[in-house]
């Protein structure tokens, strides 16, 4: 294994960017992060989706073409078998979020966020879908969470059905999503893509552009908005993670942007972030703004937007221990375009970014993070071939 020590990036210190507005200097300064600690755990990956660690130590990863791979308790390598036969792997879409269920120790259960192939008839299932915005590339396909269940020895993932169904997938698979949050409450929070396609993001009808929440059976989780909808939060483009905050319980979606604006946005209940890029009848019109207060009455500012050029925002997660130091509860956004992983520290009440930092800049294209019961990260590469999981951690004094 190969470890590298980093320096910390010089702390920026950054306020709640508002609609339209720019980046407000902040008064408080914050020391810089720790210099971290970066040591391979699986290697020779082609684009890790995403990462998680089991209760006995286990690390599961998944490639976006369709591959599991597990680096077992005994330090051992390899690929698990699994049926992936009706995966719909194209573009941007294919095995993505991974999630253990809450009772996993008893369960071993994983859900999945993923493509499916679907048929020529274009049934796409049992969510409402706007299938005018799939494409030939995508006729029939849609995105689904499926449940597993794996064995203990960490060899085989045997399917068990679908928890949901019917998320729209784009034309060659762009804007699929789709991160997975498990919540303590044993519900699933699914963020999914707008599939390109102009209308979605404000159709309450498609379950495409918007943040979902779900009972383990794919029934629509108590206190969601729309009746009989698995509808959580809606006018996003992409969501591509999920982070619950220790302690607060807040949840924050955090959202590619276009040419500008990616964003984590804290969510909440029917909450509308305000991007509508139909402002041209069937055009898919990606210069409007990411949050767009004038043609979305009401829409949510975001707690954090990367302004222009965007840095490819697809996931994140927070940190947690004194080894952290002044960054202990701030937030860590994965980056693709920015190579780096942000660290945002947020204001008391949840609502503000008060300081920025830039870690982790010599691994190229980041894709997910994860936090480690001890403090640290599993956060993978997405550069395309020699991909890796990494663990990071503060380093030791």
């Amino acid at each position: 294994m190969r470890r590298s020590t980093l320096g910390a990036g010089a702390a920026v210190a950054a306020a709640i960017i508002g609609i339209g507005t720019a980046p407000t200097a902040c008064a408080e300064p914050v020391e810089s992060s720790p210099p971290l600690e970066v040591t391979t755990v699986i290697d020779g990956l082609e684009k890790p989706w995403d990462v998680v660690v089991a209760p006995d130590g286990a690390v599961l990863t998944g490639e976006r073409a369709g591959r599991f791979v597990v680096k077992r308790p005994d330090d051992s390598v390899g690929e698990l078998s699994a049926d992936l036969s009706d995966l719909y792997a194209q573009g941007e879409t294919g095995l993505m979020g991974i999630a253990l269920a809450t009772d996993f120790a008893t369960s071993r259960t994983v859900f999945t966020c993923q493509g499916h192939r679907g048929s020529d008839n274009g049934s796409l299932g049992t969510g409402s879908v706007d299938t005018g915005s799939l494409g030939s590339a995508a006729a029939g396909a849609d995105i689904r969470v499926v449940s597993w269940t794996v064995d203990p020895g960490w060899t085989t993932l045997t399917r068990t059905g679908d928890v949901l169904t019917g998320i729209p997938t784009g034309p060659n698979g762009r804007h699929g999503g789709c991160r997975i949050l498990a919540h303590p409450d044993g519900t699933l929070y699914v963020g999914t893509g707008d599939t390109a396609s102009p209308t979605v993001p404000q159709d309450p009808n498609s379950l495409g552009g918007k943040v979902l929440h779900v009972d383990t059976d794919g029934s629509p989780a108590a206190g969601n908005p729309f009746p009989n909808s698995p509808v959580f939060t809606l006018g996003h483009r992409n969501v591509q993670g999920l982070a619950l905050q220790p302690g607060s319980g807040r949840i924050y979606g955090i959202e590619q942007g276009t040419s500008r604006d990616d964003e984590v946005n804290l969510l909440a209940a029917g909450n509308n972030y305000g991007y509508r890029p139909d402002r041209a009848p069937f055009v898919y019109d990606e210069s409007v703004p990411m949050t767009d207060p004038d043609r979305v009455p009401g829409a949510v500012a975001a707690v954090w937007s990367s302004g222009a050029p965007t840095l490819a925002t697809p996931g994140g997660t927070f940190v947690s221990g004194p080894a952290w130091g002044e960054w202990d509860g701030a937030l860590a956004v994965t980056t693709q375009q920015g190579r780096k992983m942000l660290l945002l520290k947020l204001s008391a009440d949840g609502t503000a970014v008060t300081a920025t930092d830039s870690v982790l800049t010599d691994q190229g294209r980041l894709r997910s993070a994860t936090r480690m019961p001890d403090g640290s990260l599993l956060v993978t590469t997405d550069n395309g071939s020699g991909d890796k999981v990494l663990r990071v951690a503060p380093a030791s004094s």
